[in-house]
């Protein structure tokens, strides 16, 4: 087999310190997570409630659109029970054996993350019932006649999952959750406190309206406003001298395509798409995919939410449609005219 060689590790240690600087971003504490007031709220209460009982909390399901601090949550949580937390996703997990070395591994009290956890496979999920509820799983030794059950007890650990798609996990699963919180898009306000946090943590003086120009662009999620915040910044250190106004702020957000009210080149491809070759719609998911040449999850999971939030598209049971908002918006006419009446 041939070793590939390294020639240039300038590209894998910027990629490293990109990583590194995304997690220092991440708040370790409820007094520095912004937003998701109701949640932090009923959380503090049962870990307080936990700690004072000397046991570990109920496990607890996370979930909503993709940016909004899942794993960044359960992080906190780990931190404020004073807990190790082991991460891994879904799809990781290939097999039974998989999940049985992870649960093994762990300590009386430590946090288990699963990412993602709508994609772990039927036969893993079967298993984390029994750990979930018992604290023990079953496995099988041998094959055929001869194979016998062997049960394992287990520390007591809490299991935090987080998922984009809760209706995708199975009811027995979803049912052994002992907290189960959405997390809701934020308010501009509530961005603009995030981006002017992560600045601070960069060491880049930004100013507020500055601040209040990213968080309209952030598509209410902290995960695009501190990537948004990074590129005004490389944008301000070149172009500028360092310091983040809103002028610089407007010439680095041209730069990168995205408009008034945070879309980027792809949703206007999107909403153009359904205008120009459907008339508005509705036009089928697939169809649309098709189309554009996207995944039909990417467009459900990543484009929709927002353009659905901000009044742009409509789910209908005949297909996607965008609303007279979004004509306004893309500076188009509507057409009066219905597709049967153009064929007469």
């Amino acid at each position: 087999m041939a070793i590939e060689r390294i020639l240039n590790t300038q590209s894998i240690e910027e990629e490293s310190n990109e990583e590194l600087l995304e997690i220092s971003l991440r708040p370790k504490t409820f007094n520095d997570y912004i937003g998701q007031e109701r949640i932090k709220t009923n959380l503090k209460l049962s870990i307080d409630a936990a700690k004072g009982r000397g046991e570990p909390m109920d496990h607890v399901l996370l979930f909503g659109p993709p940016g909004l601090g899942k794993t960044t949550l359960a992080s906190v949580i780990a931190n404020e029970m004073g807990a190790q937390i082991r991460v891994t996703s879904g799809p990781a997990i290939d097999r039974a054996a998989d999940l049985a070395s992870l649960l093994t591994n762990l300590q009386d009290g430590d946090i288990l993350f699963i990412d993602e956890i709508h994609r772990l496979n039927r036969s893993v999920e079967e298993v984390l019932y029994s750990a979930m509820e018992d604290y023990a799983i079953d496995i099988m030794l041998g094959k055929g006649p001869t194979a016998k059950s062997l049960r394992l007890d287990l520390p007591k650990f809490t299991l935090i999952g987080a998922t984009t798609r809760t209706g995708a996990l199975a009811a027995p699963l979803r049912d052994r959750f002992g907290h189960i919180h959405r997390l809701e898009f934020y308010d501009p306000s509530e961005i603009a406190q995030v981006v002017e946090r992560s600045a601070g943590i960069l060491g880049t003086k930004i100013h507020k309206d500055a601040a209040a120009k990213l968080s309209t662009r952030s598509r209410l999620t902290p995960r695009i406003a501190n990537r948004l915040l990074k590129r005004v910044r490389d944008y301000a250190d070149v172009n500028g001298d360092g310091i983040i106004d809103a002028v610089t702020a407007d010439l680095a957000l041209q730069l990168l395509e995205i408009d008034a009210i945070g879309l980027d080149t792809a949703d206007r491809m999107l909403l153009n798409t359904i205008i120009d070759n459907h008339q508005g719609g509705p036009v089928g998911l697939n169809t649309l995919a098709a189309i554009i040449g996207d995944e039909a999850t990417t467009i459900e999971d990543y484009y929709e939410p927002y353009l659905m939030q901000v009044g742009m598209l409509e789910r209908t049971p005949r297909g996607r449609k965008v609303t007279h908002k979004a004509y306004k918006h893309l500076g188009k006419q509507i057409d009066q005219q219905t597709p049967q009446q153009k064929l007469v």
